[in-house]
């Protein structure tokens, strides 16, 4: 996905044939990105990537990823999610799984690729409720996982009626309960 210490700007100059590898000698992309995670050309100016690997509360992963909804980078709320779900316990991993699943079908869905991002969505929107329905009674983080899902399967609804892409700071799902 993403790595530590990338930014949006320039990368040197590479071989032809050259992969990007990071400090440990594992490929990674460094080519910059746009908003939505779609790789630019080496060279032009991209959006600040979010790091790789960053432990934060559940509060404030929830925090994070509702900023980078807001701004329309579902992409890197996507990462902050995914975060979560690596190093958060166990019991909670099918939650925050789920919802990157969520971020995904948005940033397919503002990408224009209307099936795959309904999928995703569906996907999603699938994970969050199934695990609220295995027991879990509470609104984890303050969030409104019923609403959550309410709001993925409409959008799969109207990306697949409309066939174009979706403005992804318009189309932000509100993670927690007004």
């Amino acid at each position: 996905m993403s790595d530590t210490g990338r930014t949006g700007g320039t990368s040197p100059a590479r071989g032809a044939g050259a992969r990007d590898r990071d400090s440990e000698g594992r490929a990674r992309n460094a080519r910059p990105r746009d908003g939505l995670g779609r790789p630019l050309p080496y060279g032009e100016e991209g959006v600040e990537r979010q790091p790789e690997g960053v432990v934060r509360t559940p509060d404030e992963s929830v925090t994070e990823a509702q900023v980078l909804l807001d701004a329309g980078k579902p992409f890197h709320a996507h990462e902050v999610f995914e975060d979560a779900w690596k190093s958060g316990p166990e019991e909670e991993r099918a939650l925050w799984r789920g919802l990157a699943q969520l971020a995904v079908g948005l940033t397919h869905a503002a990408r224009g690729n209307v099936a795959g991002g309904a999928r995703l969505l569906r996907r999603g929107a699938g994970a969050v409720e199934e695990w609220a329905s295995a027991g879990a009674r509470w609104q984890p983080y303050g969030m409104g996982l019923a609403e959550l899902v309410v709001w993925a399967r409409e959008l799969a609804e109207a990306v697949e009626g409309g066939g174009r892409p979706v403005d992804a700071r318009e189309r932000a799902p509100r993670l927690r309960k007004p």
